[in-house]
C-alpha cells in the first residue's frame, strides 16, 4: 500500500511517460501517412502529366531524354515498361541491367486496374521506395508509366513536428496538473469521512464501517479507528438486542392475550346472556329453555375446544404429543371428516375425487388437521369443496377469496390472523396446528393461492 508522495509520484511518472510514449507514435504514424497519402497523390498527377506529353507527341521518340530531364527536375525515378514488361526507359540505371518487370506487383496491378501501388526496397538503387504504376496505351499500344518517391524523407519531416510534440507535452501538463488536483479532492473525501465517523463516534452513533484503501497512511487511521467503535458500541448492541427480547416477548404476550379473548368472549357472552334469561323468567316455556340450555351447551363445548387447541399446540410446540401410528384408509378418515363437518355446514357440497390410499399415521391428529383444513374452504368459499386423493398428496380445492401473496409466507405462523378481505383464521392456531401434525409425520403443506379465485392446500406425503 503506497504513502500519499509515493502515490503522487508514481502517478504523475505514470501519466507522463504514457502520454509522451503515445504521442510519439501516434505522431510517427500520423505523419508517414499523410506523407505517402501526398506522395501518392503527386505521383499520380506527374504521371498523369506525362502520359499527356507521350501521348501529344503520338510516339516515344526521346522516350530516355525526357525520363533523365524529368528526373532532374523532380528528383522522382521514372521507369517506363512496354506491355511485355521490358523497360524500354529508366532514370537511375542502364537499360541493359534492370530485369524485366511483367511480374512486379505494381505492374500487375496497373495492368489488372490501370493503377498499380506497392512499397519495397529498390534492387536497383537500394533504397525504400513507394512505386505507382499506370497503363496508357500509345498508337494502340499498351505501355506502363511508373514513379518513384523515397520514404526515407519521411525522417526529415517528422522534425518539422517537433514544435506540435511540444504543444502536446503542454497538453500532458495540464493534464497531470488535473490529476494532481483530483488526487487532492480523494484525500479529502477521505479526512471528511473520517471526521464524520468521529463526529458519530462522538455521539456513540456511527452508521457506517469506515474503510480506506487510498493510501497506507488513510488504511492504517481507518483501522484504528473502526476497532475503537467496535469496542465502543458492543455495550450499545448488547443493550439494544435485551430490549429488542422483551418488546418481542411483549407483544407476542400482548398478540396470546388478545387472541384469546377475542375467542372466548363470544361464547362467554352467549352462555351468560341465556342464563340470565332462564333465572330472571321462571315462567319461561320447556322448549324455549331446552332451546337456551343447548346454546349454552354448545358454547361450553366451543370454549373447551378452544381449551384442548391452545393445549395441544403447547404439546406439539415443546415436542410433547406421542403419535399413535396405525394403518388407515385416507378416504374413509376424509369421509367420517366431510360427515362431522356436515352438522355445522348443512347444505354445502364437499366431493372427494381420486382414489383411495392406506398411510400408516395418528389417525385422530390426521383427522384434525384435514378437518381444520376443508373447514377452513367451507368457511371463505360458497362453492363447492374438491378433496382430491393422489398417490403423493391429499388436496383440498375451493374458489373463494384466496389469500393474498404477501400473506403467505406468514399464514402457518401461531397466531397469525388475517384481518384483510374477511380472513379470520380463528386463534390463529389452525393453520400452525395442521403445519405442526404434519410435521411430525414428516408430511408437508403446500399453499397454492390467488386473491379473489380460490386456494389449494396440498398435504404432501
Amino acid at each position: 500500500m503506497l504513502k500519499i508522495h509515493q502515490l503522487f509520484l508514481r502517478t504523475y511518472i505514470t501519466i507522463f511517460l504514457a502520454i509522451l510514449i503515445s504521442l510519439s507514435i501516434i505522431t510517427y504514424f500520423w505523419s508517414k501517412n499523410i506523407y505517402i497519402h501526398q506522395i501518392e497523390k503527386n505521383l499520380l498527377q506527374n504521371i498523369d502529366t506525362l502520359s499527356i506529353v507521350f501521348k501529344n507527341k503520338n510516339g516515344l521518340d526521346n522516350i530516355s531524354q525526357i525520363v533523365h530531364d524529368l528526373h532532374e527536375k523532380l528528383n522522382l525515378r521514372i521507369t517506363i515498361i512496354d506491355e511485355a514488361g521490358v523497360v524500354i526507359a529508366d532514370s537511375d540505371k542502364e537499360l541493359s541491367l534492370i530485369k524485366n518487370h511483367l511480374n512486379r506487383k505494381e505492374i500487375i496491378e496497373a495492368k489488372n486496374n490501370e493503377i498499380g501501388r506497392d512499397t519495397r526496397k529498390s534492387e536497383t538503387i537500394n533504397k525504400e521506395l513507394l512505386y505507382i504504376a499506370k497503363k496508357i496505351v500509345i498508337s494502340d499500344n499498351i505501355f506502363y508509366i511508373r514513379m518513384a518517391d523515397y520514404i526515407t524523407n519521411i525522417t526529415d519531416n517528422f522534425m518539422g513536428l517537433t514544435l506540435e510534440i511540444f504543444l502536446f507535452i503542454t497538453f500532458f501538463l495540464v493534464v497531470a496538473f488535473l490529476a494532481t488536483y483530483f488526487i487532492s479532492i480523494r484525500i479529502k473525501k477521505e479526512t471528511d469521512d473520517i471526521l464524520h465517523f468521529l463526529t458519530l463516534l462522538a455521539h456513540k452513533k456511527p452508521s457506517f464501517n469506515l474503510d480506506s484503501k487510498y493510501t497506507y497512511e488513510f488504511n492504517k487511521i481507518t483501522k484504528l479507528l473502526n476497532k475503537v467503535a467496535i469496542k465502543l458500541s458492543k455495550r450499545e448492541k448488547q443493550k439494544a438486542k435485551q430490549n429488542a427480547k422483551l418488546k418481542l416477548a411483549n407483544r407476542q404476550k400482548d398478540e396470546i392475550i388478545s387472541a384469546i379473548s377475542h375467542e372466548f368472549k363470544n361464547p362467554i357472552a352467549i352462555i351468560s346472556g341465556y342464563s340470565e334469561t332462564i333465572l330472571n323468567d321462571e315462567q319461561m316455556p320447556q322448549a324455549m329453555k331446552t332451546k337456551f340450555l343447548k346454546k349454552i351447551y354448545s358454547n361450553s363445548n366451543k370454549m373447551s375446544h378452544i381449551i384442548d387447541k391452545l393445549r395441544l399446540t403447547l404439546k406439539l410446540e415443546e415436542g410433547k404429543q406421542e403419535l399413535l401410528l396405525a394403518p388407515c384408509s385416507m378416504k374413509k378418515l376424509i369421509e367420517t371428516c366431510i360427515s362431522d363437518l356436515k352438522d355445522k355446514y348443512k347444505n354445502r357440497e364437499i366431493d372427494i375425487d381420486g382414489i383411495d390410499i392406506t398411510l400408516k399415521v395418528d389417525e385422530t391428529l390426521i383427522s384434525m388437521a384435514i378437518s381444520n383444513l376443508i373447514e377452513n374452504a367451507l368457511k371463505y368459499s360458497e362453492d363447492e369443496i374438491i378433496v382430491n386423493i393422489s398417490d403423493n398428496s391429499i388436496c383440498v380445492i375451493d374458489k373463494g377469496i384466496g389469500i393474498e401473496e404477501k400473506e403467505l409466507e406468514r399464514i402457518n405462523q401461531k397466531f397469525y390472523r388475517i384481518s384483510n378481505n374477511g380472513w379470520n383464521n380463528s386463534l390463529g392456531l389452525g393453520l400452525f396446528i395442521v403445519q405442526s401434525v404434519l410435521s411430525l409425520h414428516n408430511f408437508t403443506l403446500e399453499i397454492h393461492s390467488e386473491f379473489k379465485k380460490g386456494s389449494q392446500f396440498c398435504i404432501k406425503y
